[in-house]
């Protein structure tokens, strides 16, 4: 096997580890004043990064019981990781933007 082979298996390798290693976190992005998916399904202990791609502030938040929280005014730019505990589904929401809904299904 060439030289130019040997690096071109490498590169793939490492980037395949990198990608597996990323996979742990889903990420939901808001932009455009919207969630970039309606629902997702996650692990109960599984934490979802909420990243304000968006060029607006936006205060995002559920109220379903056991998996309550609210992460304030979330300036753009900005992630934070939200772990939810409780199976079952959960609504989260934007506080500022009423239209921003999504839904958490929350697995055992």
């Amino acid at each position: 096997m060439n030289t130019r082979m040997q690096y071109l298996i490498s590169i793939a390798i490492v980037g395949g580890l990198s990608t597996g290693a990323l996979a742990g976190t889903q990420v939901i992005h808001q932009q455009g004043r919207a969630f970039s998916v309606e629902s997702i399904t996650v692990k109960k202990g599984e934490p979802i990064t909420f990243l304000n791609d968006d060029s607006v502030p936006h205060n995002i938040m559920s109220a379903s019981a056991g998996n309550e929280f609210n992460l304030g005014s979330q300036p753009p730019g900005s992630s934070t990781d939200v772990t939810f505990k409780q199976s079952g589904d959960a609504t989260v929401i934007c506080a500022i933007h009423p239209r921003m809904k999504m839904t958490v299904k929350v697995l055992d």
